[in-house]
């Protein structure tokens, strides 16, 4: 495999809006990440991934963009944006930029013409049908965040299309003419000096709606390998898709460097497997034994073609150590565990804000504390439909987008030092345990624990470029694995439970002398073919 600068970097997602007010709106801001540089190079990470800044009404929190070239004023200028690509920069640190081309803002100067005159080149960037002759909508596709994905516009006696909000119209990748106007913006931040794109949903971009498809159409790889072509295909940059319907074999598509698409995806079948049916609003407990099947079927799928991502949460996920951890008695030690976990397998890991210092999710009173459009549309739909609020609430308590959209916690001052304004969402009330000045200050706190992780997967190739062995498959409460090359060997052993769990090791591991690379309760010199895990103890070492 062609080694890539992306291949043993870490990278960090920042959601702006929650991550550092500079200005006292209660609003995150550009200014407010450039000030918190020197955090983020002292944690060692490579790529900043920045949630969308660009001009926006914010119905979707920026994932609904009016002007591609321009920075929302909430977030500030782009000046600002120079800045921090400058400043990051001067730290060894890339910017990745999130770009949503799914879909657009209604706000959009290229919806706003569609909309208004039927005669436009920009009609057709949009997907517009009439009603069928009974006057019902034109097919019975949903909308991603609940309802029918047809919006009647009276102005025009039609439907307009929309995957997600109706304020998020979907663009029509059928039309060439707007892939040359995308491909144009694209290489117009190229050119500003970003390290790559995220790209939201991409995987909904060759969608063919008179065949009911939305994901994975015929015409979504064609039209990626044209993007590379006229963008970033030659230039060395990270570029990872969001694709929810992505199997391994879908992933070698998008990923086999040959194949000249992006360099990774973002697969979420490990995520989904704690939602019932498919529903994140029927939450059900992990089952570890499947879990692990999982990740170990992308590990092992994606050895020679391709490359994973590694991520246990984002900007649209609960809080990794109150979904798989013990946020309370066992918050730290399950969350240095899970981060041992995902940082020593094969891949680019990802951590979001906040994952570094063990936030947890927030458990709001009410409905009306919440924020997240789709929480709130979902609630809607749900409770007409006859889901009980107290349902819903619990539901939203464990898997609601705001979990992760509170604001970071810098230190324990008001508003955990992220504003000195009123916060456009409340501050989880357990700042004052849970910051980043009390992890600094705590030579034994999970900020120290990623540090270490980061720093190994640097000094290791085995952890980058090694083989995933999968070890103890059937014990319902551990999740091991080997990493392995010609020169390394690498024994990975977690306790995901907070029972002491006894685990019998396979042969060729016993007595083997072994240093201890990281652990969250003391140093391993042998392994025993009979160990004794505490609650959520995890350890790596080196054979």
């Amino acid at each position: 495999m062609e080694k890539r600068w992306w291949h043993d970097s870490v990278v960090y997602q920042i959601y702006p809006r929650s991550f550092c007010d500079s200005n006292g709106d209660g609003v995150g801001d550009l200014q407010g990440i450039i000030s918190k540089l020197d955090y983020l190079e002292s944690l060692g990470i490579d790529v900043i991934w920045l949630s969308p800044v660009y001009q926006s009404p914010m119905d979707d929190n920026g994932y609904d963009i009016s002007d591609y070239q321009a920075i929302a004023p909430e977030f500030g200028s782009m000046d600002d944006m120079r800045e921090l690509l400058d400043k990051a920069k001067q730290r060894g640190i890339r910017i990745v930029m999130d770009l949503v081309v799914n879909h657009t803002s209604d706000e959009h100067p290229w919806f706003v013409e569609a909309k208004s005159n039927p005669d436009s080149e920009y009609r057709d960037f949009y997907i517009w049908r009439n009603a069928n002759e009974d006057g019902s909508v034109p097919s019975d596709i949903d909308s991603i965040f609940g309802g029918s994905a047809w919006q009647w516009d009276e102005e025009n006696q039609q439907y307009f299309f929309h995957l997600f909000s109706k304020r998020q119209p979907d663009l029509n990748w059928e039309n060439s003419a707007l892939h040359d106007k995308v491909f144009d913006m694209m290489n117009w931040w190229i050119d500003q000096g970003i390290g790559g794109f995220r790209l939201d949903v991409i995987d909904l971009i060759g969608k063919e709606i008179d065949k009911g498809i939305t994901g994975n159409g015929e015409r979504l790889h064609p039209l990626l390998k044209k993007m590379n072509q006229a963008t970033f295909g030659d230039k060395d940059l990270l570029t990872v898709g969001e694709t929810w319907g992505a199997t391994p074999e879908i992933a070698k598509l998008y990923s086999n460097p040959e194949r000249n698409e992006l360099s990774m995806v973002f697969q979420f079948e490990h995520i989904t497997l704690t939602w019932q049916n498919g529903d994140k609003w029927q939450p059900q407990p992990l089952d570890l034994i499947e879990f692990k099947q999982v990740l170990t079927k992308w590990q092992v799928e994606l050895k020679d073609q391709g490359w994973n991502s590694l991520f246990w949460n984002n900007h649209d996920l609960p809080r990794v150590v109150s979904k798989y951890g013990c946020d309370k008695q066992h918050r730290v030690k399950s969350a240095k565990m899970l981060a041992t976990t995902l940082h020593m397998m094969k891949g680019t890991p990802y951590i979001y804000q906040g994952e570094e210092i063990g936030m947890t999710n927030v458990a709001f009173d009410t409905i009306e504390q919440y924020k997240d459009i789709e929480t709130l549309n979902f609630y809607k739909v749900k409770t007409e439909s006859g889901v009980s609020h107290e349902h819903m609430l619990k539901a939203i308590h464990e898997n609601g987008r705001d979990n992760a959209r509170t604001p970071m916690h810098w230190d324990d001052s008001r508003n955990a030092g992220f504003t000195d304004g009123d916060p456009w969402i409340e501050i989880n009330p357990n700042y004052p345990q849970i910051n980043v000045a009390a992890a600094l200050d705590d030579k034994h706190s999970i900020f120290y624990h990623y540090q270490q992780l980061v720093a190994l997967r640097k000094a290791h190739p085995v952890i980058v470029y090694g083989e995933f062995i999968p070890l103890l498959e059937s014990h319902d409460k551990v999740f091991a694995y080997e990493r392995k090359d010609s020169q390394q060997h690498i024994v990975v052993i977690s306790n995901f439970s907070g029972d002491e769990v006894n685990i019998e090791l396979p042969e060729h591991l016993v007595g083997k002398p072994c240093s201890t690379l990281i652990s969250n309760e003391g140093e391993v010199e042998t392994l025993a073919a009979s160990m004794t895990l505490t609650p959520y103890h995890s350890l790596a070492v080196m054979l």
